[in-house]
């Protein structure tokens, strides 16, 4: 029986004041259970990175409630919210932001090394995710030796290795080509979801869209439609 991973309620986001005011999302509604890989799509200006940054516990809604697990994200004093983003969710990036200077392995380290991790014990840990991602013999490897592929792939370990409930890639096939990013979208399908993880993935590339559970379309900061993947 599914579990829900993510229940937001009435979320809103609004930036500026007076006639300047702009609403980015629009009380939405959403739930995404473990076991789950979500796609957000829409138009550039839909809300859908505002909308991620909410429940992902970066940007604070002005009005609205998201429980991750059954807690409210949003109720928890700064140190326990920065506890929960360091702990519960797992960040992949369209630009990859890899650290040019550190190995393969120094790179997946660093969030562990960031929860007071012995370096020892983190860079065992990071050697063994690169091996989850089938890059075990690539960890002395500095970034700028890897192609797109291999970048992107190293982000998705550095995103796992604190084994987060929640994960977020933006735009993860964006810098790669076609074969490539369906690919890497097939590898996180199959070996990164499992029971105790949801997957959010925004993107617009929808050449990958047959790995979605569910597809959920976004546009002027709400909802506006959703329907069930082919996966």
């Amino acid at each position: 029986m599914s579990r829900a991973a993510i229940v937001a309620t009435q979320i809103s986001k609004y930036f500026g004041a007076g006639e300047a005011r702009m609403t980015a999302v629009d009380a939405v509604d959403f739930e995404a259970d473990y076991g789950e890989m979500v796609f957000i799509v829409g138009p550039s200006g839909s809300g859908k990175t505002t909308f991620l940054s909410m429940i992902s516990g970066i940007l604070r809604p002005d009005a609205g409630r998201v429980a991750i697990d059954g807690r409210d994200i949003w109720a928890l004093d700064a140190d326990a919210l920065a506890d929960f983003r360091l702990h519960t969710v797992g960040f992949v990036f369209q630009d990859f932001h890899l650290f040019p200077r550190l190995t393969t392995t120094e790179n997946v380290a660093v969030p562990l090394i960031l929860k007071e991790q012995d370096w020892a014990a983190s860079q065992a840990e990071a050697r063994r995710m690169l091996e989850v991602v089938g890059l075990g013999h690539r960890g002395e490897v500095l970034p700028v030796k890897l192609s797109g592929g291999e970048q992107q792939r190293v982000a998705i370990a550095r995103a796992i290795v604190g084994a987060p409930e929640i994960l977020v890639l933006d735009e993860p096939t964006a810098s790669l080509d076609g074969d490539t990013g369906r690919m890497v979208i097939q590898f996180v399908k199959e070996k990164i979801l499992d029971e105790r993880r949801c997957i959010l993935i925004v993107t617009h590339d929808a050449r990958i869209n047959e790995f979605a559970d569910r597809i959920v379309h976004m546009e002027n900061g709400r909802i506006c439609a959703a329907e069930l993947g082919t996966a």
